[in-house]
């Protein structure tokens, strides 16, 4: 194997840093705004070096009590039960379409690829999860609608037509083995690349959903993550907009003081993609390979 020359191979890895560096300094930059003092930020603008330190935009949102970590435990509840829920939906259905045996699976790749160009419509979406489901206010109203995606079970059926090799079902056949245990015990373990790639897109819908808790959820138990930073910053920006109309004595300029408008902006950002971010690692080997589906052909 040709090796490259040490400068070359010095300006190879200063180059793949530099570039690192430029992926995760908008997140660290991020994090260094939340914790700058408000008024400081107001007078010096952004700085990675800022002159005075505060969380008191931390310190804004926690005031809401319970709520962020009731909040947090919503979130992270639909993540992980929905996520496993979706990952066993996709790789069923997708392990059935790619079956050359399988009678019907030109008409059931039909209708899933029929939902990637038409869909029903909000109003009868809203209709069938309320009135027919009854999902108004339920937990399951964050978790189901997105149990089922289209693209993802055609990745997963592209990858077990490529990467599972027919011998080894047809092996598993041979020594008595049904469906369901091939399915387990043969096809799955060869499958954890593609899984970890669904289940990290899942993972990622499931944790910065908040339109469905817009439609669904007027309990206050049942608000997740996202859905509540979205409504602390309209609560921000309306008290923003509307403070000249507070009472005399110079109490809205003091309201505006008082609040950390921006730095709570960032301290959300922080908030709600942080434990994702800290999460990523545990994906990433099996994500690049996943990546490579169908990429290779024998």
């Amino acid at each position: 194997m040709h090796r490259l020359p040490p400068l070359w191979n010095a300006a190879c890895h200063a180059i793949a840093g530099l570039f690192a560096f430029a992926c995760v300094f908008p997140f660290l930059f991020v994090f260094i705004i939340s914790l700058t003092d408000e008024e400081t930020l107001s007078l010096n603008g952004y700085s990675i070096f800022p002159a005075k330190w505060s969380a008191a935009a931390y310190q804004y949102l926690f005031k809401t009590g319970d709520q962020l970590l009731r909040s947090y435990g919503i979130t992270i509840f639909i993540t992980i039960v929905g996520t496993a829920i979706s990952l066993a939906v996709i790789s069923l259905y997708a392990y059935a379409l790619s079956r050359k045996a399988f009678k019907y699976r030109g008409l059931f790749s039909f209708i899933a690829f029929f939902t990637l160009l038409f869909n029903g419509g909000l109003v009868p979406f809203y209709i069938v999860a309320t009135q027919l489901m009854h999902l108004k206010d339920s937990v399951w109203a964050l978790i189901l609608p997105l149990t089922v995606n289209a693209f993802y079970i055609l990745i997963m059926r592209t990858f077990f037509a490529t990467m599972v090799p027919d011998a080894i079902i047809e092996s598993g056949k041979m020594d008595g083995a049904g469906e369901f245990t091939i399915f387990a015990r043969l096809v799955l373990p060869l499958s954890l690349p593609g899984l970890a790639t669904i289940g990290l897109f899942s993972t990622l819908g499931y944790w910065n959903d908040w339109f469905n808790a817009l439609l669904f959820i007027d309990e206050p138990k049942l608000v997740p993550l996202q859905s509540m930073l979205m409504r602390i910053e309209n609560n921000m920006q309306f008290i923003l907009q509307n403070s000249n109309l507070l009472n005399s004595g110079g109490q809205g300029l003091e309201v505006i003081r008082s609040m950390p408008a921006d730095t709570a902006r960032m301290a959300m950002v922080v908030l709600a993609t942080g434990p994702i971010v800290l999460a990523y690692p545990f994906f990433q080997r099996y994500f690049i390979q996943g990546l490579t589906i169908g990429a290779l052909k024998e």
